[in-house]
């Protein structure tokens, strides 16, 4: 087996310490890393596990990751690329199988809607719509089913993946969805689309549901207008303006409390500090929502950029007015998430425009 690695430019003056230096840190990245079958486009890693053929690998010079078709079209680690070292960004899937709970993924997709939906049921345009139940474990229906189904790969490069879920047999949503992912320098972009491909209109939502890595002294930036209080069930039964302990207008620390809230009004940019490691991560979306799911203890918390808040199917006014999209038959919701990995200040000195949040993506298919 062999190492997938970036060409590197050879610099005419270097002198023979430096190469020295590089060789050092080749063989450090090279224990480092998991052994990669090289493949056509991008690179396979062995993952072992019945039914799992293995996991995409894209990897350039600042960044590394992995997906996993077969679990959700997830990813298993994603990762910063510093001095021969994988520093993760989301908390890394170890040991990905066949038998890997979605939740322990390093990172799902959210659709044809995003969280839970209250009872099972909603009403849409005088219909009566029941959700099943996707989750064992869970009472309501929960994100969709994207993140439970095996995608197939429909192209391959090596900076970039694009996968694609057909669920035209489901039932009430019917559709077909594509997520792309491309590694561009020290970002990672991810595309998301759904297509309603079944005989009526519905609302539809997208999201991602990264799990960030958590430290002692992590921060977070997130402003937002307000959020939505939730009961013992998670669903929410008021919207307020947000608490002073999480305003996150700027960056502060990790509530020690438990957070499992929709924010809303959200500006479609956050970032988050782990001052220890001099890291700095900028999550951008064209969504206006996110859910905020911090418990305490834990060595992860969960930043999701979403186009709706939970339950909103069921919330006054219905799905359309808390951010969802009503797709007729053959239309098409499309999403875009970017996750900009930087040392600490880099952000600042660059002055990078902020990116525009809100835009509805609908399209008519193709």
């Amino acid at each position: 087996m062999t190492v997938a690695r970036s060409a590197e430019r050879v610099n005419p003056a270097s002198t023979s310490s430096t190469a020295a230096a590089n060789a050092r840190r080749s063989k450090l990245a090279a224990a480092t890393e998991p052994p990669i079958r090289p493949g056509p486009g991008t690179s396979v890693v062995a993952m072992g596990g019945a039914g799992i053929e293995g996991c995409i690998t894209l990897a350039n010079s600042n960044l590394r990751l992995d997906v996993a078709p077969a679990l959700g079209g997830g990813i298993t680690r994603f990762d910063w690329r510093h001095e021969g070292a994988l520093v993760p960004i989301f908390r890394p899937c170890v040991h990905p199988s066949a038998d890997t709970d979605p939740n322990q993924l390093a990172c799902y997709p959210l659709l044809p809607y995003s969280n839970r939906i209250g009872n099972g049921h909603f009403n849409f345009s005088g219909r009566a719509i029941d959700v099943p139940r996707n989750r064992d474990d869970e009472p309501l229906p929960l994100h969709g089913d994207g993140w439970l189904g095996a995608w197939e790969v429909e192209e391959e490069e090596a900076s970039r993946v694009r996968l694609t879920l057909d669920r035209s047999g489901g039932k009430p949503y019917s559709y077909r969805a594509a997520q792309t992912y491309r590694l561009d320098g020290a970002t990672l972009v991810v595309a998301l689309d759904v297509e309603n491909t079944g005989r009526e209109a519905l609302p539809f939502g997208l999201g991602l549901h990264p799990f960030l890595m958590r430290e002692a002294d992590t921060e977070l930036s997130a402003a937002a207008g307000g959020l939505w209080l939730c009961g013992d069930d998670w669903l929410p039964v008021r919207h307020v303006p947000a608490p002073p302990a999480w305003q996150f207008g700027v960056a502060y620390p990790m509530p020690p409390t438990m957070v499992n809230n929709a924010f809303t009004g959200w500006s479609g940019r956050t970032s988050v500090l782990w001052p220890k490691r001099r890291l700095s991560l900028t999550i951008s979306a064209n969504t206006d929502y996110y859910v905020l799911y911090a418990p305490p203890g834990a060595d992860y918390f969960c930043f999701e950029p979403v186009d709706h808040p939970i339950n909103a199917v069921n919330l006054p006014g219905g799905g359309e007015a808390h951010g969802m999209t009503v797709l007729a038959p053959g239309e098409k919701l499309a999403r875009e998430f970017r996750f900009t990995v930087e040392r600490t200040g880099e952000a600042v000195r660059r002055g990078r425009p902020r990116a525009a949040a809100g835009a509805r993506g609908r399209t008519a298919a193709r």
